[in-house]
């Protein structure tokens, strides 16, 4: 018999993911949200609903938590009425992009309570979430992993174990890292381009199919040439969320990552001009019209 499946974090990602493990015979409860489409969704195929994550641990086996980073992890968790206040024993698989230290944290206090609490943070689209292809990079204990395994198999193409528990949420920190620096760098290399007089369609035509090509690049590209909005439906304020989080991590290791640094002022700089809710590849505008050019002219 399959294990009861609870899920907190209907959003953009969280949805497609909670779609793949109904449809795919799991029992399925998730937790009342302000936001009710993706819920009434879910229950029409199939989800009951719940109001409080206590509630949901109580009904469950297993909680897959993608909320948005670690102060929303822990307030589910640990919060009142939240998970771990039911008292009783639980896998808790983190989907969300959190700070590592937080992860161990939680972790290490849940344990004695027979609460198992691993991290598999995603890496692709909300559109690789829906089709259930998504990356999936988990942190823990081989026994807790395999457990976990059949479930995310459900929506995902990929399962890469990192380790111990925190590794999975520290490769995710460098995976958004390199990928948020493509973002900061075809924005400004397009702007300089822009401003020199060299359109966005030149610019594309050396790079697409080239050596600096990439699946990145091709869902950037698509809102930069085709202006399709939903090319990638990852907010500049999250991306500046996990790279202030790299930022924080590298502090915490003593080291100096100067690149990193000025991928993050990057992204404040965009969130500070009040685009935190626009999507990543739209920094290429941002970027273009702070330096008096357009890419759509």
């Amino acid at each position: 018999m399959k294990e009861k499946i609870g899920f907190i974090g209907l959003g953009l990602m969280g949805h497609g993911i909670a779609k793949n493990i109904i449809e795919k015979g799991w029992p399925l409860a998730v937790l009342a949200h302000r936001k009710r489409d993706a819920i009434d969704d879910l229950k029409q195929r199939g989800a009951t609903e719940v109001t409080s994550p206590r509630a949901l641990a109580d009904a469950c086996d297993v909680v897959l938590l993608c909320v948005t980073g670690s102060p929303q992890v822990e307030a589910v968790i640990e919060g009142e009425n939240g998970l771990a206040s039911a008292g009783k024993p639980l896998l808790i698989i983190d989907c969300s992009t959190a700070e590592p230290a937080s992860t161990i944290r939680l972790a290490a206090s849940l344990a004695p309570r027979g609460i198992t609490l691993i991290d598999a943070p995603l890496s692709r689209t909300p559109k690789d979430a829906w089709e259930g292809t998504l990356d999936v990079m988990v942190g823990g204990a081989d026994d807790a992993v395999a457990r976990a395994r059949p479930i995310l198999e459900a929506f995902a193409g990929r399962i890469v174990p990192t380790g111990p528990v925190g590794t999975g949420h520290t490769m995710k920190l460098l995976n958004n890292f390199l990928s948020m620096g493509y973002a900061a760098l075809y924005s400004e290399a397009l702007m300089i381009g822009a401003k020199a007089g060299l359109t966005p369609q030149v610019f594309d035509s050396v790079i697409q199919n080239g050596r600096m090509d990439c699946a990145f690049y091709q869902t950037f590209r698509r809102y930069v040439i085709e202006r399709d909005p939903n090319a990638h439906k990852f907010t500049i304020a999250n991306a500046h969320k996990d790279v202030t989080y790299l930022a924080g991590f590298a502090q915490a290791l003593g080291v100096a990552n100067p690149v990193g640094a000025a991928v993050r002022n990057s992204f404040a700089l965009a969130v500070g001009a009040g685009h935190g809710e626009d999507y990543v590849p739209m920094l290429s505008d941002i970027v273009a019209t702070m330096n008096g050019t357009s890419l759509t002219k």
